[in-house]
């Protein structure tokens, strides 16, 4: 009964469409009851109030079961928002959601986070420390090869992070590296000497961009070799990317399809075209206005899964006009962080704090005081920065989804306490290498870090290269190292605290919201499951999703 209503027929238009909109109906039903949102109990139901037979309905649902196995072949198809035609294949300059993506498709760390906040195994096959957390031995895999046939060596992994931590390294990973005393080949391990303890060095070595390479990419950083399971065959910056899978790769149960086409589509509107009529079977930041919308359709689900991901306005400490503290607060104060919750995150997300870090951290702390959308204390910060004239924040839809719109709020917040806002809309192509932490004041996005450690050392320690907001504070740094070495977990948690206090208050971030990482795909596919990370299950989603039609 089943292929009958899905087998085409000659006869009249408007049985066609009711034949097509009940079969339409019963696949979403099942699909929704084999990912279990529905009960077997509720799907049979449901069935039956169509007029499908309870034998029927067994059978379809027994075929849609079938699907969630994982299928070898096919071609799976990507559309990401986020790239642009500076991007390259070289991991240490990895900067936005594409570029990210990509080098999931080839290349691989030593450790990853996992679903439970834990950390899997990847290139390393086991790790330990002294006690005090000083020297890290990591036990390299063997029988690894790269996708250029060369096996993979702990030598490999010596020069990879030689090359991250160089002298004219431009590595977005070297702010979390900065620890390192010393690294050593030791027989089948890498051996790290840190500066101090570090209790956290695994998880800071999960960082997309220390991608293991040949040499550690000496030789060519930009030529995707790596040993993950898809080798590059089609690269145009900005545009698209094909992928074929790599015959060499070591894993048996990772990398289903035998392509994966990655097409950019920065326009959000082209995007959500592109998943609906089947030009592309999964996207990242589908736009929270639409995911209601989006995932009415019977043949898309929407995932929306809570993140350290935050949606920011930065400013640089130490330029004109943002190096005025009290002119730092008066923005702090004056942007309204419920309503843009309310009116850009659509409920997909929560307000943040003007902080990196929330409660997807393990060592969160929830009794800093919020802060609100105030006017009084706003126009008295305001007063008190002896500023005058209008401020200019840069924007694009590429540096957040609703991004323009948020600006907008933002402006009208402050016109409220006489604030002059000018808003300056950049072009999407060239917006992370343009105007992100080149420019004074803009949007920005950070997808979060899987530790505290990570994420203040990329972005908030004095010396770090992607400190986008100019923070520049002593205190906060010492905090940071003690952190680093402080092996007691509440301890190394009040630190921790102390920074997110001293970075709400002194430094150049507004961070009014954390997003869910609200990603769609295809009933043409399936395998999603639960992920930490990045958006599309850490952007390990093409690699463990198949093709099932």
């Amino acid at each position: 009964f089943y292929a009958a209503l899905m087998k085409p027929t000659r006869t009249k238009a408007p049985q066609n469409k009711k034949v097509k909109k009940m079969s339409q109906e019963i696949d979403y039903l099942a699909r929704m009851t084999s990912i279990g949102k529905l009960t077997r109990r509720d799907f049979l139901g449901r069935a039956s109030a169509l007029g499908i037979t309870a034998a029927t309905a067994g059978t379809i649902l027994t075929h849609r079961v079938k699907a969630a196995e994982p299928v070898s072949g096919g071609t799976l198809r990507l559309g990401i928002q986020g790239g642009a035609s500076t991007d390259s294949l070289d991991p240490a300059t990895a900067s936005n959601s594409t570029a990210t993506q990509i080098l999931r498709m080839w290349g691989e760390p030593l450790v990853e986070i996992n679903e439970a906040e834990g950390l899997d195994l990847v290139l390393a096959e086991e790790y330990h420390s002294t006690p005090d957390a000083v020297v890290w031995t990591f036990k390299i895999r063997s029988g690894v090869t790269f996708s250029d046939g060369k096996t993979l060596t702990p030598d490999d992994v010596l020069a990879t992070f030689e090359r991250h931590i160089g002298e004219d390294t431009k590595s977005g990973a070297l702010g979390v590296l900065r620890g390192i005393a010393d690294i050593r080949v030791d027989g089948d391990s890498v051996v790290f000497t840190m500066k101090g303890g570090n209790a956290d060095l695994p998880y800071l070595l999960a960082d997309y961009h220390l991608m293991i390479q040949p040499n550690g990419g000496k030789d060519a950083p930009a030529a995707a070799v790596g040993t993950g399971p898809y080798i590059v065959k089609t690269f145009e910056p900005g545009v698209r990317a094909v992928f074929e899978k790599n015959s060499n790769y070591w894993r048996a149960d990772f990398g289903y399809a035998d392509t994966i086409e990655l097409l950019v589509i920065n326009d959000d509107t082209a995007r959500m075209s592109a998943l609906q009529s089947g030009a592309v079977d999964m996207v990242n930041r589908v736009p929270p206005k639409l995911a209601g919308l989006i995932g009415r359709a019977p043949n898309i689900t929407v995932h929306s899964v809570p993140s350290a991901g935050h949606y920011t306005f930065i400013m640089h400490a130490n330029t004109d006009p943002f190096s005025n503290k009290d002119l730092r607060l008066a923005l702090k104060y004056g942007v309204d962080r419920e309503e843009l919750v309310e009116k850009i995150l659509f409920g997909n997300g929560s307000v943040g704090n003007d902080t990196p870090i929330n409660s997807s951290y393990p060592l969160y702390s929830d009794d800093i005081e919020q802060r609100r959308y105030d006017p009084e204390k706003a126009a008295f910060h305001y007063r008190a920065s002896g500023h005058d004239g209008s401020i200019l924040l840069r924007t694009s839809e590429n540096s957040f989804p609703g991004a323009p719109e948020a600006a907008q709020i933002f402006q009208q917040n402050l016109a409220a306490v006489d604030i002059n806002l000018d808003i300056e809309l950049a072009p999407s192509d060239g917006y992370w290498s343009e105007v992100w932490n080149k420019k004074p004041f803009c949007t920005s996005y950070w997808g979060g870090r899987p530790v505290q450690d990570a994420m203040f050392s990329t972005a908030y320690l004095s010396t770090a290269d992607w400190n986008d907001t100019r923070f520049f504070n002593d205190q906060f740094d010492q905090l940071l190292f003690a952190a680093k070495a402080e092996l007691d977990e509440e301890k190394r948690k009040k630190h921790y605290r102390d920074m997110g206090v001293i970075l709400r208050d002194e430094g150049g971030l507004i961070c009014p919201m954390f997003n869910n990482f609200v990603d769609a795909t295809s009933n043409r596919i399936a395998g999603w499951g639960n992920s930490k990370g990045l958006g599309l299950m850490n952007n390990y989603a093409p690699m463990k999703m198949w093709v099932v039609a």
